[in-house]
């Protein structure tokens, strides 16, 4: 299988500091360990029995399994699966100076499980989905529905991928792990938020979809949130002409797994779905420009009481709208310029299909692909 280069720049953050580096399961990261760091690295997979068995039983043997090691640098992966590790890797950063790079796919056990999460002396970073720059040949179309997990990505056949992705991570593993104690429940709650997806939470119904009482979604969601298959966008509230609504919206990481999910196998490009996949592309390229920039500014977005609506909020710097047309006009800056009247907000963007732009002071509309090419050169943050 081709490999693809990733944005994610391993070798310069090590430079500065030992990381954590956390991502859902089959974005790639032993892979982007293997091709950025080879033999600089000494590697400890604790998907590995025997690794795994060893240092369970016995933390303190991490130091002698390092033993007189000159690679710069030492990897655990999977880390959570023995969060006692941290201690060791505290000290032996403390008294040998080492550099680590410790990955996983949940940040649940180390945070809930009140971990040694060496603040101060690890930072953090994340990995994601293949974004729009590091395809190739992007195909939008095939990757609003197959998503892009970089297996999905590369595979003749996305669709068996994904299908094998799904019980195997987000269903198999969780029970495994003990985290939920039910699966049909759970089952339910994932094709109901698979179906809400990009939607403004609303617990009351999504207990009654899933026959569990609101307190059990709460959970649910905070576990898909742990362990990184989704997260929550929360609202901007700070507006003060118009009164703001307060409750967070869910995406899932991926595009493809939210359509298996939901049962889609396929798109209509002039069907809602389309709409709400593309947005849910354009969201994740933010998340992942923001993280592999390092750019410490919070993305929200934002709805009034009345409806007004914006996607999307960088900061105080950027309100972005995003539309599935192919033909925009300034009436489509509605929910914009509704918002530009707090006087918040440095630029006012409207992203589309529509190849056409439009330009009048700080309003700005463009086709998706400036949009990604001008937010990559950091154009606006």
């Amino acid at each position: 299988m081709a490999e693809i280069a990733r944005t994610l720049d391993l070798k310069s953050l090590l430079a500065r500091k030992s990381f954590f580096l956390f991502g859902p399961r089959a974005t790639g990261k032993s892979t982007l360990i293997r091709s950025q760091l080879g033999d600089r690295a000494f590697v400890i997979d604790l998907l590995d029995s025997r690794h795994y068995l060893r240092l369970s039983a016995a933390p303190y043997d991490l130091e002698a399994m390092i033993g007189a090691s000159e690679r710069p640098v030492v990897v655990i992966d999977e880390v959570q699966r023995v969060p006692e590790l941290l201690n060791e890797v505290h000290r032996l950063i403390e008294q040998r100076g080492l550099r680590f790079l410790l990955t996983g796919s949940s940040a649940r056990k180390l945070r809930r499980g009140q971990a040694n999460l060496l603040a101060g002396r690890v930072w953090e970073a994340r990995l994601f989905p293949l974004i729009w720059r590091e395809i190739p040949d992007f195909d939008l179309d095939r990757y609003l529905l197959f998503g892009g997990l970089p297996s999905v990505w590369l595979s003749p056949e996305p669709l068996e991928e994904l299908d094998a992705y799904v019980p195997t991570y987000l269903t198999e593993e969780i029970m495994a792990e003990g985290l939920v104690r039910k699966l049909p429940p759970f089952s339910r709650f994932l094709r109901a938020m698979a179906l809400s997806n990009g939607e403004i939470l609303n617990f009351t119904k999504l207990a009654n979809d899933c026959q569990v009482p609101p307190s059990t979604v709460t959970e649910y969601v905070a576990l898909l949130e742990d362990t990184l298959v989704g997260h929550l966008l929360p609202a901007w509230t700070a507006s003060r002409k118009r009164k703001a609504i307060r409750t967070a919206k869910f995406y899932f990481f991926d595009c493809g797994v939210t359509h298996v999910l939901a049962g889609t196998r396929w798109l209509d490009r002039n069907a809602d779905l389309w709409g709400k996949s593309f947005e849910q592309f354009i969201g994740g390229e933010l998340r992942a420009f923001l993280s592999y920039q390092r750019i410490k500014l919070p993305l929200a977005y934002w709805r009034s009481t009345h409806g007004d609506e914006v996607d999307f909020l960088i900061g105080d710097e950027i309100a972005i709208e995003v539309k599935a047309s192919s033909r925009v006009s300034w009436r489509d800056f509605k929910g914009l310029d509704r918002l530009a009247e707090e006087g918040v907000f440095k630029h006012y963007l409207l992203v589309s299909q529509d190849p056409t732009e439009l330009k009048d002071g700080a309003r700005h509309a463009m086709p998706w692909q400036r949009f990604l090419e001008e937010l990559w050169a950091r154009r606006w943050v």
